[in-house]
């Protein structure tokens, strides 16, 4: 198996004028993300694991340094690309690995039939498997945004923007066109993530004086509302 591929993340807490200040100038810079709309955006619905002493919340909250976290995604409500993936980080560095569903398996999966991983056989799904059967992780809760994407190509940077957050503890409505979901009011996310370096013109269009580094998490804000 090749080596995953670790990138630098940075996250900043952002106001409404910020995104409409990036929003007027990334165009000119970097380009919009293929999967967007004709909105330039496109909504991203995650379902995240945890188990019953909330490990994944506790780590992120108390800044683990060696963590990680699986969730199943999917994007504009289309459910015939439904993905598994897990994202850990390590020193600073994150790292992430995917593999897809099929509706059926996220709705077995969902239902408490854990034995859809090992069917599958592929190692990730392996991993959850062992991590749902030794440590008790299982479907916690559904995380709803709009998100707007930009790419630049030297140093593989992706710019993200994110915003009309959303969440539910009824985990048997991620699948359904139009869940109930609660609103997370004035929430807005600005990320940058990059392989090796980070170009001097991104640093500088994405650098908001009045802005700091933070490390939001969608999963932890919708869990401790």
């Amino acid at each position: 198996m090749d080596k995953i591929q670790g990138r630098h993340e940075l996250k900043h807490y952002i106001n409404y004028c910020d995104v409409l200040q990036l929003r007027a100038k990334l165009p000119f810079v970097a380009s919009l993300d293929e999967n967007a709309t004709e909105e330039n955006g496109y909504r991203v619905r995650s379902l995240y694991f945890d188990n019953y002493n909330d490990k994944a919340l506790k780590e992120k909250i108390d800044g683990v340094n060696e963590r990680e976290k699986f969730r199943l995604r999917f994007y504009n409500g289309d459910t015939s690309f439904i993905r598994l993936e897990k994202k850990s980080k390590k020193s600073g560095i994150s790292f992430k690995e995917k593999t897809a569903f099929t509706v059926e398996q996220c709705d077995r999966l969902i239902k408490g039939d854990i034995a859809v991983l090992k069917e599958m056989g592929h190692p990730l799904c392996l991993d959850l498997y062992s991590k749902m059967y030794y440590q008790q992780l299982r479907p916690k809760n559904i995380v709803d945004y709009w998100r707007e994407a930009y790419v630049y190509t030297p140093g593989n940077v992706r710019i993200t923007l994110d915003c009309d957050l959303r969440a539910s503890f009824n985990i048997q409505d991620f699948l359904m066109p139009n869940p109930v979901l609660v609103p997370i009011s004035d929430v807005y996310i600005l990320e940058v993530k990059y392989d090796h370096f980070l170009p001097e013109i991104i640093r500088g269009l994405v650098s908001l004086s009045s802005r700091r580094s933070t490390a939001f998490s969608k999963y932890a804000a919708t869990r401790i509302i």
